[in-house]
């Protein structure tokens, strides 16, 4: 029977049952540490931390409270630590188990926004007396967001009836809305709390961009990448910036490019330090590097510039 992890209060107990090691039907007992842990493996980072013993072989077993319902997967642990273990909440689970079930695949919302942490210094400057809520540093033109209204500067407090205390709080909570649901959202600006309405777009994610991008079938040997010139169209797409250079088209599976996190969709901004504005300074770059050394990319990722170390085929 599954529970409800919303209702699991810190210090509850809690019964893990896994395979550890091998050792199949092994039970072992503890309590909740702490809710909504951030490990750093993705934007829906939302984990149950418990010290019930959990080891390799655990992974996808159940988290049971003493009433005997699963409120939590297991799924993670802290090499090295003792005590420390991670559970998904079924809440999310059940969220994607009905997806599964009526459409045979996960779909998320989408609005169009980047946020960044509000430091207290950060609160301060905008008249708050407390560091609550995500604050939006750009908007999509044309997106969700963008056609309800929201604005660089204003602080997300709540959506979808459910309170953003943070900026882990937002992406969290606009995946888990329905695409093409109308809801509520509120905004402090200028210290001005407003009600906005915005109705959530449809998130993309790689495979979504990667089919619809046009791509060559043969990528380089060294790194296995594909690149393409970027045109206004493809930016826009793509949620870039640039009106010019080259995108990845696609990444060859196995390959450096792959192993490092490249993705089709990235656009390329720099190689090793090099501004890359269009297929020919790109190509210039490429053949400047060692054959079995490193290259250093600065990719522009929705809304985003990451810095990305591909190593070179020995």
């Amino acid at each position: 029977m599954l529970g409800d992890s919303d209702t699991l209060d810190i210090g509850a107990w809690v019964v893990a049952i896994g395979n550890p090691f091998g050792l199949g039907g092994t039970v072992t007992a503890g309590i909740v540490s702490q809710k909504g842990r951030i490990l750093g493996s993705g934007p829906y980072d939302n984990y149950i931390q418990t010290d019930a013993s959990i080891n390799p072989g655990n992974s996808g077993g159940p988290l049971f409270n003493i009433r005997g319902e699963v409120v939590g997967i297991n799924t993670a642990i802290i090499a090295g630590g003792q005590g420390i273990g991670f559970a998904v909440p079924i809440n999310m689970v059940k969220e994607v188990l009905t997806q599964l079930k009526e459409k045979g695949s996960v779909t998320r919302g989408w609005i169009g926004v980047s946020v960044q942490v509000l430091t207290p210094e950060l609160a301060k400057s905008f008249g708050l007396k407390e560091p609550t809520g995500a604050l939006v540093s750009a908007v999509t033109p044309g997106d969700p967001a963008d056609k309800a209204g929201v604005k660089p500067g204003d602080i997300i407090t709540s959506f979808n009836g459910e309170t953003v205390k943070s900026l882990n709080d937002l992406p969290r909570i606009v995946a888990a809305t329905t695409p093409g649901k109308t809801t509520k959202m509120k905004v402090l600006r200028e210290g001005v709390e407003k009600t906005l309405f915005v109705k959530v777009g449809k998130k993309s994610d790689a495979s979504d961009v990667e089919k619809s991008l046009p791509a060559r079938d043969n990528p380089d040997a060294k790194f296995g990448i594909n690149v393409e010139p970027l045109t206004r169209e493809l930016a826009s797409r793509l949620g870039s910036t640039r009106s010019s250079g080259v995108y990845i088209s696609r990444i060859a599976p196995d390959s450096p490019a792959d192993d490092a996190g490249l993705k089709a969709g990235d656009v390329i901004i720099e190689i090793s330090r090099t501004p890359v504005t269009d297929l020919k300074s790109y190509n210039k770059a490429i053949k400047k590097t060692n054959k079995s050394g490193n290259i250093l990319f600065l990719i522009e990722r929705r809304h985003s510039t990451i810095y990305v170390v591909v190593k070179g085929k020995r």
